[in-house]
């Protein structure tokens, strides 16, 4: 079966304005990660299928080690830090 969806924003401000609404209306979120090379917000549907939510940092700003090599990772999402983003006007999100 399915496992997750996932939703690629193409700006962090973008996924900022997705969480607010998702707050606004009292949807839980069930986790949020930085992977070094994206942000994403977890969540079920009401089926209780996962969600992901998430944008991609730009490339240059991926972690790499001292030999050049990608080093993803999984820490805590900064989630104040995400949503201290200025909110896009309506209709651009």
């Amino acid at each position: 079966g399915l496992y997750h969806v996932a939703i690629l924003y193409q700006r962090r401000e973008e996924l900022a304005d997705a969480v607010r609404r998702l707050l606004r209306a009292d949807i839980p979120l069930g986790g949020a990660s930085d992977h070094g090379v994206s942000e994403a917000i977890y969540l079920n549907d009401p089926d209780g299928n996962g969600v992901e939510l998430y944008w991609d940092r730009p490339r240059e700003d991926w972690p790499l080690d001292a030999d050049g090599k990608l080093t993803m990772f999984t820490k805590r999402l900064d989630i104040e830090g995400l949503l201290a983003l200025p909110e896009l006007p309506q209709g651009l999100s």
